[in-house]
């Protein structure tokens, strides 16, 4: 039997491309400081549509971040993602060369809800307008779920262990799980998270089937949960992308370690199911602590899915309660998604980067636009809290009928 002790997934790196800001710091400022980016969409194409609010990732300008040889091949939730997983590398020093140098140890697995919308109706208005001679190529590619993971692998040359979480919301947190189990059968880095552009005209119109989405025409109103008055979600664009990598191959190379990914749980309950989704959440937290070997009393922080369907904040209130039992009241509960909308897959990544960032600088980010709640919940709101936060819970549910848990340590960086 070996003495070695078992791998832990370290977080070395972490980008973010999100409405609220365009690197981690820039993010984390809004989140601290709970300010909100929801507005008015402006997006063309979409003026005449009945959903009017959403989070719009404003100042990016991929061409400057990106090989105009990629951007040609790929849709905006690619761009997010090549740009995040970019920021994520030079954050963990490993850009550049040192990235290359031995690229079978570092794979990329990235999760994708809508795929490249805006790129694929572009491609079609050719197609129906001019005839299929003026359809480009990369059509075939550019709205695929797997493009992020592809092209951020081509970019960087890595060729270790890839994959897609093709999922609803709760993909995000499957596939830091994903990338943690990479790293725990042997390969070196792992580069993962999600971005999402569901903003365009068409892929618009395919939400407005979903009967959980707020058409609420005040952003400060339209995106409430665990109120009398929450009335669903608003999308959002942008999400985060992570390095993980083996603790011990982190430390080798003088990398500070920020967190360590310590425990995931997940489940299915079915589409829009959101009273069984409580059985379901719950078991997700109980799986995700118990592999992370985590008492539910040493949670210091929940980052809650909050939904803004009244029948499913219940559920989840009841989930937190079910699975941490009476610390559950203790808990201080947060949903820094209120002030920039929920990114499908991107949401939990998102909540996973201000959860490790929340653990370094030792505060609980408020709630944007919720100034009071009707559940049971220490919710966080108006200000961030002063707190010790050594373990952090991410949670997220998908309107398809996933859920995930995430539990997430405090690494070096915060001690």
């Amino acid at each position: 039997m070996s003495s070695q002790r078992p791998r832990r997934t370290a977080v070395t790196g972490i980008g973010v491309i999100a409405p609220n800001g365009l690197r981690a710091d820039a993010y984390w400022k809004s989140v601290r400081e709970g300010l909100g980016a929801l507005d008015r969409i402006t997006r063309e194409g979409c003026e005449h549509l009945p959903l009017k609010v959403a989070g719009q990732v404003e100042g990016f300008d991929a061409s400057a971040l990106i090989d105009e040889r990629f951007l040609v091949q790929t849709d905006r939730f690619t761009h997010y993602a090549m740009a995040a997983a970019a920021l994520a590398l030079h954050d963990a020093g490993l850009g550049g060369e040192h990235g290359r140098k031995d690229p079978y140890a570092i794979g990329v697995v990235t999760a994708a809800g809508s795929g490249g919308g805006e790129f694929g109706q572009r491609e079609l208005q050719k197609l129906w307008g001019q005839g299929s001679k003026f359809v480009g190529p990369y059509q075939s590619i550019a709205w695929f779920y797997a493009a992020s993971t592809g092209q951020i692998s081509i970019r960087h040359g890595f060729k270790g262990p890839c994959g897609v979480v093709a999922s609803d919301e709760a993909g995000g947190l499957d596939s830091l799980a994903h990338a943690a189990r990479a790293v725990r059968r042997g390969t070196g880095a792992v580069v993962v998270g999600a971005a999402e552009a569901p903003l365009a005209p068409y892929s618009m119109a395919c939400q407005l089937g979903y009967p959980e989405l707020s058409t609420v025409e005040d952003p400060a109103r339209a995106y409430r949960p665990f109120t009398k008055g929450a009335c669903g979600f608003v999308p959002a664009e942008g999400g985060a992308m992570f390095v993980v990598e083996d603790e011990q191959r982190a430390l080798d190379r003088g990398a500070t370690v920020r967190a360590f990914v310590a425990g995931h749980g997940a489940t299915f309950t079915g589409a829009s199911r959101w009273p069984e989704s409580r059985e379901g959440l719950a078991q997700a937290i109980r799986v995700a602590l118990d592999e992370a070997d985590c008492a539910p009393e040493e949670v210091d922080v929940v980052f809650a899915d909050a939904l803004g369907v009244p029948e499913a904040d219940r559920a989840e209130a009841l989930a937190i309660a079910d699975a941490l039992g009476a610390h559950a009241r203790r808990v201080p509960v947060t949903a820094p998604k209120t002030g920039i909308g929920r990114a499908y897959c991107g949401a939990s990544v998102l909540d996973t980067a201000a959860a490790v960032l929340a653990m370094e600088h030792g505060l609980v980010p408020p709630t944007p636009n919720v100034l009071d709640i009707c559940h049971d919940l220490d919710l966080v709101m108006s200000r961030a809290r002063p707190a010790e936060l050594r373990t952090a819970l991410v949670l997220s549910r998908g309107l398809m009928g996933s859920n995930a848990a995430l539990v997430v340590r405090r690494g070096e960086a915060a001690r």
